[in-house]
Parts: structure tokens; C-alpha cells; sequence
């Protein structure tokens, strides 16, 4: 009997490894096909609603919530909106030219920072930091932004997201944890994106989830000059408050 016992649980040890090899396998496929696919992308452009968790010093979770919209031409466009309780932002970049407009308040800021849609995200996250929602998505090879440093891998099976199905993954790296919902079909982009803090108490959670997903001759051909309609002022970047996903007065009261 015994023997039989560790018979069966030898069996069922090693048909979960190689379901697990197999899993982490096709989730590493999975993610190299949906990186791909953004990148021969040369026009994107979608909707995405965001939440911000956060934690304050009594350890009290709040969620604040935005909402906004992209559109990319490659190698070297982007027009971007986010609105949220706290401000109505917009970011527009011609491939020399980075604005920043804060609707609100009525002013914006430039500056000179030619290159491409890789350089103007890591400018702003590095420079000025002022992170781009869910920008790892968007760089020119999403899999080697993403995937080094990955210590764990798991295959979710399938999920829903906003009515189309999607294959639901999970990732473990030092300092977070990710899950991706990945569209299935012949247009394998992120349905969905949550990132986890480990090193924050509470694990506090990011999470962008896209909508109205259109690229190719889908895109309606955009404008990506700013041409300061609503004749806000202009001021220096460092002036700009208050367009963060965090507003100011979460600052300092949580983590």
C-alpha cells in the first residue's frame, strides 16, 4: 500500500513538472507572439481604463482610477490622454518635440527631446518622472523589456476581458509580480496588465486594461502637432503639478 502511495504521488509529481514545462513554455510563446505583433505595428491606437492602488500609513488600501487614450505611429509619434478625478492631462510627441498640456490648469511645457517612442518614454519615466501607463507595452520589443529577470511563469488557462477572450498568464520577478491577458486570435495584444509590488506593504497594484484595440489601416490618421487650441500658458516642466496618477495630496500619506 505504501508503495503504491509514493507510486502515485511520483506519478502525479512528475506529470505536474511537465505540465508546468510545458505551461511556462507556452506562456513564453504566448508573450514572444504578442511582443511581435506590437512591434510590426507601425499605427496602434486604443482606449484603456487604469487603476492605482495605494497604501497609507494605516495600512488602508485606495484605488484611484483614470481613464485615457493612445495612439502610436512608428517609429517616432505618440498622442496620449489620461482623465481622472484630479486632472485632465494630454502628451503629445512628433519625434523632436515632447508636450505636455495640463488641461485644468491651463498650461502647458515642452521640451527638445528628439528620437524615438522608446526615448521620449524613457525621458519621461528617467528625466522627469512622469511614467506613461502601461509603457512597457508599447516599446519597440515588449518580450526583452519584460521577460529578463522573470523567476516564475505560470499558464492561467483563459479569461474574458471586455467581451474577447484572452490567454491569462502570470510572472514572478524579485521586486513584482505580473499577469497579462494576451487577445487570442490573429491580433495578440495585451487585453490587460497588472503589476503587483513586493516591496511595498500591502502589495499594493497597478493595472491598465485597453479597449477599442485598433491597428493598421484601422487607425485614423492623426495630428501629432500641438497647436495649443485652448491658448493655455506655457511654463517650465518642472512647474507642471498635479499630472500624475498620484495626486499631490497622496503624497506623503501613502506609500
Amino acid at each position: 500500500m505504501v508503495v503504491r502511495t509514493v507510486a502515485l504521488t511520483l506519478m502525479v509529481g512528475l506529470g505536474f513538472s511537465a505540465s508546468a514545462n510545458a505551461d511556462e513554455a507556452y506562456a513564453k510563446s504566448r508573450m514572444k507572439a504578442m511582443s511581435d505583433y506590437i512591434t510590426a505595428q507601425k499605427t496602434i491606437s486604443f482606449a484603456y481604463d487604469a487603476n492605482l492602488e495605494i497604501v497609507t500609513p494605516d495600512h488602508q488600501k485606495i484605488m484611484l482610477t483614470s481613464s485615457g487614450t493612445a495612439d502610436l505611429s512608428r517609429p517616432d509619434k505618440i498622442r496620449a490622454t489620461r482623465d481622472g478625478g484630479f486632472s485632465s492631462v494630454e502628451m503629445l510627441f512628433d519625434g523632436k518635440t515632447l508636450t505636455v498640456e495640463h488641461k485644468d490648469a491651463k498650461t502647458y511645457a515642452q521640451a527638445d527631446v528628439p528620437g524615438t517612442i522608446d526615448h521620449v518614454i524613457e525621458v519621461l519615466r528617467d528625466k522627469y518622472h512622469k511614467p506613461f501607463p502601461g509603457a512597457d507595452l508599447l516599446l519597440s520589443n515588449p518580450y526583452d523589456k519584460l521577460m529578463p529577470g522573470v523567476t516564475d511563469t505560470k499558464d492561467l488557462g483563459s479569461g474574458v476581458i471586455g467581451g474577447k477572450e484572452c490567454d491569462h498568464f502570470a510572472f514572478r520577478a524579485e521586486e513584482v509580480d505580473w499577469q497579462i491577458w494576451i487577445a487570442q486570435g490573429d491580433q495578440p495584444y495585451p487585453c490587460r496588465y497588472v503589476i503587483t509590488s513586493k516591496t511595498i506593504d500591502q502589495a499594493p497594484q497597478y493595472s491598465v486594461q485597453v479597449r477599442d484595440f485598433k491597428a493598421g489601416s484601422e487607425v485614423a490618421a492623426d495630428d501629432f502637432g500641438f497647436h495649443n487650441s485652448t491658448n493655455a500658458k506655457k511654463i517650465d516642466v518642472v512647474d507642471l503639478g498635479d499630472i500624475d496618477e498620484l495626486p499631490s495630496q497622496f503624497k506623503g500619506v501613502a506609500q
